[in-house]
């Protein structure tokens, strides 16, 4: 591996390292990955096996919950669930990406982000291969904890890397995984139901396959883990105000509003990857055609979610994309409401289209602060309060399907926090930073 880069205390870092001010460098500053005008071959393979790294870690990030939506009926059948356990079941990744997320930060500082995503990999693969074998909810549940845990940490410290290793290509590497993310979304969504058929129709050997996908993923932060350079403990804050930095995010209206709306479009997409092949399965779908119907709705943002961090981070101000997103997402719930069935294709693509405020909401991570320090901070805010947020929607749509005997409540629901997401999404998107607010 190369000889160690030299890292910038990213609580004194600008965003862009490519224009640190001369006297920084005269004064003997250390420099940034960023500093290089004109990498070299070991810089090069370097920065390569990052980005390998990031595609097959956001490749891991949706399967263990889009496989499990897709075979949802047979897993709450076999294991003796109701529909309000269900609910609580898809209610548990939303839960394990705040509790645990808020942890990555302090967990990046002392390991090193790299080792807590190589970490995140490990849990994931370990969480999917154990899942096949419980026999009782509880157990079910804890493995897939264990996996949702992996994904937690590794979410909040996506964006953290990309600033890191690609402080002038934030927009670029951030749609890159991002596009990696909904490709294995929409993967597991579509391949799920005939896996398991050609596997004897057995939902335990349709899950536990991804764990191949997730062992996979592991490889390449290995030799980063040797190299303390490229992937370099993040430095503690400075003496003067180390116990001022998590206050001043509070204090930030910019960062409430980035985590209310990463909230709000998470309920709507974990809504949609729990639910949505059940509410076609329910409108006289076929198993395999809702499958693949939650597919169109996820490889949506495999182009989607290239070209809209591109798009964003040529804006001053994001609130447009947020608007147009939105109202894609009220048109495709009231035709779910109206016609399920019958116009299953459009609405999946328009809920597909919709759910691309995710890699929005994280192109806005990186965009609303100026340092290494505070993205590390907002990622952690943002995606920690928005996910303690999207905690009861899928829940709550459990209890009103149960309890109402169909969909037109819960699709309700889905189609009514749009309008507050459209609103939040439009704050979140003003040109300002939470340097500026703290």
């Amino acid at each position: 591996m190369p000889d160690e880069p030299k890292t910038l205390d990213p609580a004194a870092a600008p965003a862009d390292t490519t224009a640190r001010p001369a006297s920084a460098r005269a004064a003997g500053a250390p420099a940034t990955a960023g500093d290089s005008p004109a990498p070299g071959p070991a810089r090069r393979r370097l920065l390569g096996l990052v980005a390998v790294g990031l595609v097959l870690a956001a490749l891991n990030l949706r399967p263990a919950i889009t496989s499990l939506g897709a075979l949802l009926e047979e897993v709450s059948a076999d294991l003796h669930m109701s529909g309000s356990v269900a609910g609580v079941l898809t209610s548990v990744p939303p839960l394990c990406f705040a509790v645990f997320g808020i942890t990555a930060p302090r967990l990046a500082r002392r390991f090193g982000p790299a080792a807590v995503v190589c970490a995140g990999m490990a849990a994931i693969f370990t969480g999917l291969i154990l899942r096949p074998f419980a026999t009782g909810t509880p157990a079910f549940l804890a493995a897939s904890a264990l996996a949702l845990m992996g994904i937690a940490v590794s979410n909040v410290l996506m964006p953290v890397i990309v600033k890191r290793y690609f402080p002038d290509r934030v927009g670029s590497m951030t749609g890159l995984y991002s596009m990696a993310l909904a490709l294995g979304t929409s993967i597991a969504a579509a391949a799920t139901v005939p896996m398991t058929d050609a596997l004897g129709g057995d939902w335990r050997l349709g899950l536990g396959v991804w764990a191949a996908l997730a062992a996979l993923a592991v490889l390449p932060w290995l030799p980063l883990l040797r190299d303390r350079a490229a992937d370099a403990v993040l430095p503690a804050a400075p003496a003067a105000a180390p116990q001022a930095a998590a206050p001043r995010i509070t204090r930030s209206r910019t960062a409430w509003a980035l985590g209310v709306f990463f909230g709000l479009q998470a309920t709507g997409a974990y809504i949609t990857m729990g639910w949505m092949p059940q509410i076609f399965r329910d409108a006289g779908v076929p198993a395999t055609t809702a499958g693949v119907l939650l597919a169109v709705t996820m490889v949506m943002g495999v182009p989607l979610a290239f070209v809209i961090p591109r798009l964003a981070t040529r804006m001053k101000n994001q609130g447009p994309i947020v608007v147009a997103l939105g109202l894609c997402g009220l048109t495709g719930y009231t035709g779910l409401f109206l016609a399920p069935a019958s116009g299953a294709w459009v609405w999946a693509v328009l809920l597909g289209i919709s759910n691309c405020s995710f890699p929005l909401a994280l192109t806005m991570i990186g965009m609303r602060s100026r340092t290494g320090a505070g993205v590390v901070r907002l990622s952690a805010f943002a995606q920690s309060v928005g996910y303690l947020i999207s905690i009861p929607g899928p829940l709550l749509v459990g209890v009103l399907y149960q309890h109402s005997g169909g969909w037109g409540l819960p699709i309700a629901l889905m189609g009514g926090l749009m309008v507050p997401q459209m609103i939040v999404g439009t704050l979140a998107g003003r040109d300002r930073t939470v340097e500026d607010e703290c």
